[in-house]
């Protein structure tokens, strides 16, 4: 099994930023890719931005040139920088990681986990 752990999430005025944590822990191999993804309410879940084993980035369009994210593979750990918030990225954060774990014969076999999520409220 494998966890993530998500933290960073809190009440910012507009133009502000914020700091997400997620870590992951467990019966890792490897970590092909993470992202966050944010929902809120009464709309779909969005992918916000992911970067893969190579450290190559994807952002959602709106976000491009706010929000950075990266990855520090020795603590497999993914972090999003948001700076510049806008009313608009109010929602829920939610960490997704694509991996490879390790099963109980030690087998490796892939996995996608999801962290809790973490709230995000940006204030006008």
């Amino acid at each position: 099994q494998v966890q993530l752990v998500e933290s960073g999430g809190g009440l910012v005025q507009a133009g502000g930023s914020l700091r997400l944590s997620c870590a992951a822990s467990g019966r890792i191999f490897s970590i092909n890719s993470m992202g966050w993804y944010r929902q809120a309410p009464g709309k779909q879940r969005e992918l916000v931005a992911s970067i893969s084993s190579d450290d190559q980035t994807n952002y959602l369009d709106s976000v491009k040139g706010r929000f950075t994210i990266e990855r520090d593979n020795a603590k497999n750990t993914v972090y999003l920088q948001m700076n510049t918030l806008k009313p608009e990225d109010t929602a829920g954060y939610y960490c997704n990681a694509n991996l490879c774990e390790t099963g109980s014969a030690r087998e490796v076999r892939p996995g996608d986990y999801w962290g809790q999520g973490t709230r995000v409220t940006v204030s006008s």
